[in-house]
């Protein structure tokens, strides 16, 4: 029988070089997964271990992995999710947070809370998921702990609870210190880090080692009654009793344990790895999953236990070349064996599981089943995308999906080569299936295929992908801006559609005002005030049907409209002529020419920009951002460099990286991360129009 509390199911969260693909890479080794551990610089990591990661040097997909750890006589089995740190790749963060029960987030002891950091960790919060830090790079020119745990504090409105301090910094770092047991660790270099010595702390750290214990002891005392007494009586607090209570305030997320080291040193992987067993969550710790029961439509909540019905979410699919399509799924009750039928929630349609496997990045092991909290994947499954809930077929169960934000940019693209045109079509569709943030479609105006997706970056991975993994070449236009477009004003309409050839006709009139939303939220807003039955109620799901389709093309320049409010306030039929087809394209037609007399304008994407550069080039950087239409929202200090914050056109940010790199002479960065649409200047407008 499965024990549920030596299961842990987490990702590794940090931003880009926060150093997350070499710690799990030293997870890997420590765990016997892999005789060596290997390096981002040599590209032989095994999560990285596609052709782009490897030559990027960055994470693209998430990978999973499975370890065992051996932990006061017993064995762990973890589950690890190695997600991207870069914003263009967020959705692959997104879904696996979406599945996990819990976190590590990395910090670099160097550069403290990016931008980055920031936009994962809201993510993580999202999903109310229990986390612990690890500070790393304390190797590093610059390095800082307790800068960096200030800055985590700050940033995050977070208790931190350092359960570790270093021992030294940058070239002089050479251990750890642990405030728990305390004690120093130092790690042999000889075995790459497999061995590590634990001896007394030194004299002259000691009084620094006290004062965090104290801090550590205070800050567990606050939510814990049983520790503030014995803290108060000044009597001695069990090791187990001190982890006991960080454990609890972990889970309830009320606090956040930050350990440190070097995973490329290999110093502070272990500590780590028993700190997940420690203080991060089990399935057993996490509530019932809640779902809809799709035979009464409502709410369900169910047990994670194998005994339960079976509910699975899709969180990833993967095209393999050898074993097909994989389904990435995440068992939250019951089980599912090899040969079962189970029903996908979202098409209706049976799908029978062929194999069960275990991954560990690129190599699987055999499953013959997979229960409650395991992470696996599963073969033979047709039809299925991102965001699918599985369960047994006489009990029918989705869960909540996952929100795909809409894609900013666009780009031309079709193949060199005329025999490429079938494979071309069938390579898109693989890419399409494993990434939901990336879009296709068809401009019937110019003939081209449109792909659209996150940013520049994001674009130029998958079309490296069609050439190198697919083989295609490609010939693509210039990047363009998905803009959005919005209705100033209100007005009334009335559209009559008639149309008569022999036998029946077709006829439809719908009066209705259309305009801005008076809510916030995306989409249509639709409204039925008619009275009297003057458009009978089965036609009405077929005008808001009509309006919806209607606004996919806008009428200045065919770009999608944000939002609208549509209120059908009286029409009329023809007993004889009038379909549900009839008040579809009434409706369609009402929109075009309405659409025109409530003013409507362009919407462009604008960007948050947060952009890293020493002080001497702030003068460059913001003159810079004057001229690309920018908005300085705000400049932070960080020692010697200086962390400006802007909002900034889409438009103007292409090439925006390399630009970045002649005004700092390679010494900046920047994050770009899409904020908010903003109305387009007139004379930008009348370009685009």
């Amino acid at each position: 029988m499965k024990e549920y509390r030596k299961l842990r199911n987490i990702g590794i969260i940090a931003h880009v070089d926060a150093g997350k693909t070499t710690t799990t890479e030293r997870v890997l080794y420590y765990t016997g997964n892999i005789h060596k551990p290997g390096n981002i610089d040599d590209g032989n990591t095994v999560t990285d271990s596609d052709r782009q990661e490897a030559t990027r040097g960055i994470t693209i997909s998430s990978a999973a992995i499975s370890a065992l750890w051996s932990y006061e006589n017993d064995a762990y089995q973890i589950n690890i999710i190695d997600t991207p740190g870069h914003i263009d790749f967020a959705i692959e963060v997104e879904r696996s947070l979406r599945i996990l029960d819990g976190a590590v987030a990395l910090f670099c002891a160097s550069s403290g809370v990016e931008p980055q950091s920031e936009t994962v960790w809201g993510q993580s919060d999202r999903y109310r998921i229990p986390k612990i830090c690890f500070i790393n790079k304390m190797d590093r020119i610059g390095a800082d702990f307790f800068k960096v745990m200030h800055q985590m504090e700050r940033e995050f409105n977070i208790i931190t609870l350092p359960v570790q301090i270093p021992i030294g910094d940058a070239d002089d770092f050479v251990g750890i210190i642990d405030l728990i047991d305390q004690k120093a660790l130092y790690w042999n270099a000889e075995d790459y880090g497999r061995t590590w010595t634990t001896m007394e702390i030194p004299e002259d750290l000691k009084p620094l080692a006290l004062t965090w214990r104290e801090a550590l002891i205070e800050r567990v005392s606050n939510h814990d009654d049983d520790i503030m007494k014995k803290y108060l009586e000044n009597q001695e607090i069990e090791e187990s009793q001190l982890k006991q209570a960080i454990r609890g305030m972990t889970l309830k997320r009320t606090a956040v344990p930050v350990l440190c080291g070097s995973s490329y040193r290999n110093i502070g992987v272990q500590p780590l790895l028993d700190a997940v067993i420690d203080y991060l969550p089990s399935p057993q710790d996490i509530e019932d999953v809640e779902g809809i029961n799709l035979l009464t439509h409502e709410e369900e909540n169910r047990k994670p236990v194998r005994e339960e019905q079976l509910s699975a979410f899709i969180f990833k699919v993967i095209a393999d070349n050898y074993v097909g399509k994989l389904a990435m799924a995440r068992v939250y009750s019951g089980c599912v064996q090899t040969g079962d039928s189970l029903l996908n929630s979202r098409t209706g349609d049976k799908n029978r599981v062929s194999r069960i496997v275990r991954i560990r990045a690129d190599k699987y092991s055999e499953l013959s089943e997979a229960s409650a909290g395991d992470i696996v994947a599963l073969i033979g499954l047709k039809d299925v995308k991102t965001g699918d809930t599985l369960s047994s077929l006489g009990s029918p169960f989705t869960l909540e999906s996952i929100e795909v934000a809409d894609p900013v940019l666009s780009l031309a693209i079709e193949p060199k080569s005329r025999n490429d045109e079938k494979h071309f079509g069938e390579a898109l569709a693989k890419l399409l299936d494993e990434d939901p943030s990336l879009r296709m479609s068809f401009d019937e105006q110019t003939g081209q295929t449109l792909l659209h997706g996150m940013g520049e970056l994001h674009l130029d991975v998958r079309l490296d992908r069609l050439r190198e993994d697919f083989g295609i070449e490609i010939n693509q236009g210039d990047p363009r801006v998905t803009y959005r477009e919005l209705l100033q004003e209100t007005v009334t309409h009335t559209e009559v559609f008639k149309k008569q050839s022999g036998g029946h006709g077709q006829f439809a009139q719908i009066t209705f005002t259309i305009g801005p939303a008076l809510e916030t939220e995306k989409g249509l807003e639709f409204v039925n005030t008619t009275r009297g039955g003057v458009v009978p109620k089965e036609f009405i799901p077929n005008v808001e049907k009509g309006f919806l389709q209607a606004m996919k093309n806008g009428v200045l320049a065919g770009y999608p409209v944000e939002s609208m409010r549509v209120e059908l306030t009286d029409g009329k039929i023809h007993k004889e002529d009038s379909s549900n087809l009839d008040f579809e394209i009434v409706a369609g037609n009402g929109f075009r020419n309405a659409a025109l007399l409530a003013k409507p304008f362009l919407l462009e994407p604008i960007m948050k920009a947060d952009i890293d550069c020493p002080e001497e080039y702030l003068g460059n950087i913001t003159s810079d951002i004057n001229k690309k239409r920018g908005l300085i929202v705000g400049i932070k200090e960080n020692g010697s460099k200086r962390k400006v914050i802007a909002e900034v056109p889409l438009l103007e940010t292409f090439g925006y990286i390399s630009t970045l790199r002649t005004l700092t002479s390679g010494r900046g960065s920047v994050a770009l991360e899409m904020l908010r649409y903003a109305q387009v200047p007139s004379h930008i407008a009348d370009q685009i129009v």
